[in-house]
């Protein structure tokens, strides 16, 4: 995209130097105040022009640790200074047409140099105007639109002139003098379209559309609640995108962080160059539930629970639950921790509510132990096998594990169950069964039983 930025405005370079250059002399030769006006117009585009070459050169640097949005920008300041030297340029030859308007003066020498210098300038612009355009739409470059600009208007320019040498030629001499101050006007016109535009872009003014297009695009995401915050500018072609979004505060950060690359790359693809930044916001949503409020109280305080209960006693909620703390914690401490977390419950539920917690020890993060002997792992999935023989939901006791531990045994087990069972009725058959295990052989510290369903493992034997 660079190189094809600048080979377009080295070309428009050179075209203007040249055009430039044979039409001041033609004028000055002649003594046409349009021609030399309308030259005056292409030098200036010149000089514009080698601006734009150095601008589009500098704007496709990256971000570095001064310009932290890259130098886009660079382009819309080479706008500015093109309109700039339009007004200056237009101001200068309304002073000189004017004055010669009512002064009066001679006509210019008739030639028909000035007419084909003209026709050709008029082809050559009308190509320039073309391909400046569309190298300018494809990408994106302000200071490439401004030159189309500049040549479109040259156009209509060098039909003022040749009317105004026309006329010239026909005896009115005015003629000349009229067709410079069209030719004024016509920069002058053009200076206010630029700068319209190149103002915008440097007030940081969002595209027309764009931003009610990105919105509707979020907005259509779903896990989006709504939007918090969209802000939309350029910096030269590119476009920067900074949104905040709502999302619910129960979702997880795992989540949470896909919508977000979900979100930048859907709009990366709608807008084609562009940077977007998206930030989430977590909020409470009128549906969550009552065990969902305090899941994500326990969460934000960084507290693990479990065996929530919530009860409706009349007008009165009770809560219980267990909170697992460090189990080398004080007990003080402990219970400090839990009384905040009551706090925040009972704040977050209303004062018609009852919260009790009981403190359970954290498992230490790794125990030391080793795999129990054959023998021992044999034995205890036989009486695995017979106790449950009596829980009609459990069949087909296998993969059964044991480690020891300082602390005792622990004992890990699969076994298949109905697939059409509860979650409830399962749960409960498996921890029926662990506590049997337990009670037979207490020197098992803890048993971990694992359900599935009877398809889940065709290897298995049956039960």
């Amino acid at each position: 995209m660079s190189s094809k930025k600048e080979r377009v405005a080295a070309v428009s370079a050179a075209a203007s130097g040249t055009l430039a250059c044979v039409k001041f002399a033609v004028g000055i030769a002649i003594g046409s105040l349009a021609l030399i006006s309308d030259a005056l117009h292409s030098l200036i585009d010149l000089g514009a022009t080698l601006v734009t070459w150095y601008a589009v050169r500098v704007s496709d640097k990256p971000p570095d640790a001064e310009h932290h949005y890259g130098h886009g920008k660079v382009e819309s300041l080479a706008a500015l200074a093109e309109t700039a030297l339009l007004f200056l340029l237009a101001g200068g030859v309304a002073v000189e047409a004017v004055q010669r308007l009512f002064a009066g003066g001679t006509a210019p020498t008739f030639s028909f140099v000035p007419f084909g210098v003209l026709a050709v300038e008029m082809v050559i612009n009308g190509w320039r105007a073309h391909v400046l355009k569309k190298t300018a739409r494809e990408t994106g470059s302000q200071a490439l639109e401004a030159d189309s600009l500049h040549f479109a208007s040259d156009l209509y320019g060098s039909v003022a002139v040749i009317i105004g040498l026309g006329l010239a030629a026909y005896g009115h001499a005015w003629g000349d003098a009229a067709a410079a101050l069209v030719v004024a006007v016509i920069i002058a016109g053009l200076g206010l379209r630029m700068s319209r535009r190149t103002i915008e872009a440097l007030m940081d003014t969002a595209p027309p559309g764009v931003r009610d297009r990105v919105a509707r695009l979020i907005a259509g995401v779903p896990g989006v609640v709504r939007i918090e915050r969209l802000r939309i500018r350029m910096v030269g072609p590119r476009h920067f995108v900074d949104g905040a979004i709502a999302v619910p505060r129960t979702m997880p950060l795992v989540r949470a962080a896909a919508l977000k690359a979900t979100l930048q790359d859907a709009v990366a693809a709608t807008l084609g160059d562009a940077d977007v930044t998206i930030s989430t916001t977590p909020v409470a949503l009128d549906d969550e539930s009552v065990q969902e409020r305090i899941m994500v109280i326990a969460r934000n305080r960084g507290l693990a629970v479990h065996h929530l209960t919530v009860q409706a006693i009349g007008e009165t909620l009770a809560v219980a639950l267990d909170i697992e703390v460090d189990g080398e914690m004080p007990m003080g401490a402990a219970h400090e921790i839990a009384s905040g977390l009551e706090d925040a419950v009972a704040a977050e539920l209303g004062p018609d509510v009852e919260v009790e917690t009981h403190i359970e020890p954290l498992q230490a993060p790794s125990l030391p132990g080793r795999a129990a002997d054959p023998q021992r792992v044999a034995a205890l999935a036989q009486a695995l096998t017979e106790l449950a023989r009596i829980r009609p939901a459990l069949r087909n006791v296998h993969d059964v594990r044991v480690r020891e531990t300082p602390d005792g045994e622990i004992v890990v087990f699969h076994c298949h169950i109905d697939p059409s069972r509860s979650v409830i009725d399962v749960h409960e058959a498996v921890d029926d069964l662990e506590r049997a295990l337990r009670r037979h052989h207490p020197e098992i510290k803890r048993a971990i039983g694992h359900a599935e369903p009877r398809t889940a493992d065709a290897s298995a034997p049956a039960a």
